[in-house]
Parts: C-alpha cells; structure tokens; sequence
C-alpha cells in the first residue's frame, strides 16, 4: 500500500521545473524531501541533470564537422526540390477551387445569419423610395392640371378692358398659384407623416 501511495506522490513532472530554479520555496522543499525518500524521482532528476551536462558540454565546443564550401547552396536546392511539388497547375487550380468555395460559403452563411435585418433594410429602403416616387408624380400631376387650367381660362379671353380689373385678375391668379402650390406640399406632408 505504502509503494502506491509513493508512486502517487511522485512529482516527477515538477524536475525540471526545479533544475531550472522555477520553482517557489514551499515546492522546492517538498521535492527535495520527496526526492530523499523516492529512489525513482531521484534517478529521473540524476538522468535530467546528466542530460544537461552532455548537452551543454556538446554545444559549448565548437563543431568540428567540416561543411562543404556550398552547403548553403545545396540547402537551398534540396528546398526548392521539396518544394516542385508546391508549383504544379493543378495544385493552384486546386487551391483556388477550394478557395472560392470557402468564399462562397461563408457568405451564404454571413446572408443566412443577416437575412432578416436585410430584408428590413431593403423594405424600409423599398418605402422611402416608393414615397418620393409618388410625392414627385404628384407634384408634377398637380401643377400640369393647374397650369392647364389657367391657360384654358386666359385663352378664353376673361382679362377684362380695365387696367384695374386687369391687375386685380392678375394678382387673384397669383394667389390662386401660390395657394395652390402651399395645399399641395401640406397635402403630401402629411401623407409623409402618416
């Protein structure tokens, strides 16, 4: 019972945190007591630390394998000979297939997921629209038939002899134009509103 309890508490993954000087006070007193009492905790700490050694034994030496005066070239063409397989037409053609449908894709799933607020926009767009459409219509309609109107009456002759009459007639048709053009605009501001 005692070997599973210290095979439990074996804190074999906290070694290299210690041989590294990462570790807080309280853990490293509690590894160092763990570590005199397990023998399988303090091989694997004796191996890291072996390990340590060789290595930085090995890389504080200078290299002693001679290289070939173009050994950057020959890397670099072993690379570009990897790599021929990447430069092939049916590669790229591959590659911008997949490309334009993950493209596709995920702005049909951008639309999908924004649909109703494009719909809205386009219906409130459609409305702003159509209600200037019909305010301009009209308006146009409104000041042909007044115009018609008006001339029907001055090709009939009405204007009276009298320089009087005359300037009255004038202005009454004046106001009849401006009324006219101030009961149309309130007219279509308030279907607007509405």
């Amino acid at each position: 019972m005692s070997a599973i309890n210290e095979q439990l508490s074996c804190q074999s993954d906290q070694i290299g945190a210690y041989l590294d000087g990462e570790l807080d006070e309280r853990a490293r007193l509690q590894l160092e007591q763990h570590l005199r009492q397990c023998s399988a905790c303090s091989g694997e700490l004796a191996e890291q630390r072996l390990l340590l050694c060789t290595l930085d034994s090995t890389l504080s030496r200078g290299s002693t394998l001679p290289l070939p005066n173009d050994f950057a070239r020959m890397v670099a063409a072993r690379a570009e000979s990897d790599m021929s397989g990447m430069r092939d037409r049916s590669e790229h053609r591959l590659a911008l297939r997949l490309c334009a449908a993950l493209a596709v894709t995920s702005f049909v799933l951008l639309g999908a997921a924004s649909r109703k607020v494009l719909l809205s926009f386009a219906g409130k767009l459609l409305n702003l629209v159509s209600g200037l459409f019909d305010l301009v219509w009209t308006t146009i309609y409104d000041a042909v038939s007044g115009l018609t109107i008006i001339s029907r009456v001055l090709g009939k002759g009405l204007m009276p002899e009298s320089l009087l009459v005359g300037l009255i007639a004038l202005l009454l048709l004046a106001c009849a134009v401006w009324l006219l053009s101030r009961l149309i605009s309130n007219y279509h501001r308030t279907r607007l509103i509405e």
